[in-house]
């Protein structure tokens, strides 16, 4: 089956909008680019960090090593497996809704935040102690903030706010631009 055949398909299910930015051919590689590029660079962080096992040094900014079975700061780290499905219902809704945001830098925000997603849920699913049951790999510490986080973390905390900001400048840009009745 040929890509336009399937994005055909895709359309019409009505995963991707009339007005959706994903209509475009350049942002949908936009966007592919950028949650490729995040998934990899996360997953290449990961692995140097775990083959080269880096001392943990002083500094504002260092590499502590933490495994992470729960969600962002820990919370439910008894529960991998639920934490994994929750993690799966967050990509596709993160996919979702860039497939189906109208601006383009929302789109490719949200793609960053799916990279992100799918970094971490990769290491759920893939590292030990098994499936669903894996910890993520959390490297990076900031001095004087709590816990350890990794790449794809940054993704998803930089991709939430760049769509967050790009849809409330859009929609004052779209009020400014609307005529407004004299009085």
């Amino acid at each position: 089956m040929g890509c336009a055949v399937r994005w055909r398909i895709v359309r019409y299910v009505g995963i991707v909008t009339a007005g959706s930015a994903a209509r475009s051919r350049g942002v949908r590689w936009a966007m592919l680019a950028t949650g490729a590029a995040v998934l990899a660079v996360d997953q290449i962080s990961k692995t140097l960090v775990l083959r080269l096992h880096p001392a943990a040094g002083h500094g504002l900014v260092t590499i502590q090593l933490v495994r992470n079975t729960g969600a962002s700061g820990g919370i439910a780290s008894g529960y991998p497996v639920l934490v994994t499905l929750v993690a799966v219902a967050i990509a596709c809704v993160a996919g979702a809704l860039a497939l189906r945001a109208r601006g383009r830098v929302v789109a490719i925000g949200l793609a960053a935040v799916l990279g992100g997603a799918l970094g971490n849920l990769s290491d759920r699913l893939f590292r030990s102690p098994g499936l669903g049951r894996g910890a993520v790999v959390d490297w990076i510490h900031v001095a004087g903030r709590g816990g350890s986080f990794n790449i794809s973390d940054l993704a998803i905390q930089l991709g939430v706010v760049v769509a967050v900001v790009a849809m409330f400048v859009t929609e004052r840009a779209q009020q400014a631009a609307e005529p407004h009745p004299a009085e």
